[in-house]
């Protein structure tokens, strides 16, 4: 596991986006023959992962997301996997399976443009919060831990009231 980033050097890197932040929205059809929605998923934090299954980083920190997608799919997030490569359904339906990933995989040709904005290198990784807002953007691999930190101090820092300002 030498290819993931560990959490203080992650946290350093998966910042916030500096630009306004913009309502994401897509619509896609996963291998399993489903139609996702992003905003389907409002309410929830979502993580759109861009990956490969050729890419060794990817390979690596799909148990990561495997992890972190079971213990909070039926809370307070879920993971979008989109496999960003041209693969017959069949081969990545079957890698899928071997890796016991249980999350939503979704398949985008790499020539077509990724819905949410640019993948410079794989894995990269899309934080959209819960009002569908993408609040970070992460390119290299994740730990379930980093993840779990960032969406408890970004959620710490919506629920603390600002000060009074003081005349």
């Amino acid at each position: 596991m030498k290819h993931i980033i560990r959490l203080p050097l992650l946290l350093a890197l998966m910042l916030p986006l500096s630009l306004p932040a913009q309502t994401a929205d897509f619509t896609l059809t996963g291998l399993d023959g489903k139609t996702y929605s992003l905003s389907d998923y409002r309410g929830k934090w979502v993580l759109v992962n861009y990956w490969a299954t050729w890419c060794p980083p990817c390979r690596e920190e799909l148990p990561e997301l495997e992890v972190f997608y079971s213990n909070h799919k039926d809370k307070d997030a879920v993971v979008l996997g989109i496999a960003l490569e041209d693969i017959s359904d069949e081969r990545l339906k079957a890698f899928v399976d071997e890796q016991f990933l249980s999350y939503p995989i979704i398949k985008v040709s790499p020539d077509r443009k990724p819905p949410l904005g640019t993948v410079p290198g794989l894995p990269t990784s899309y934080l959209v919060n819960p009002e569908g807002k993408i609040v970070a953007k992460q390119v290299g691999a994740l730990t379930r831990e980093a993840l779990e930190s960032f969406i408890e101090t970004h959620n710490a820092k919506q629920s603390t009231p600002k000060a009074a300002k003081a005349d």
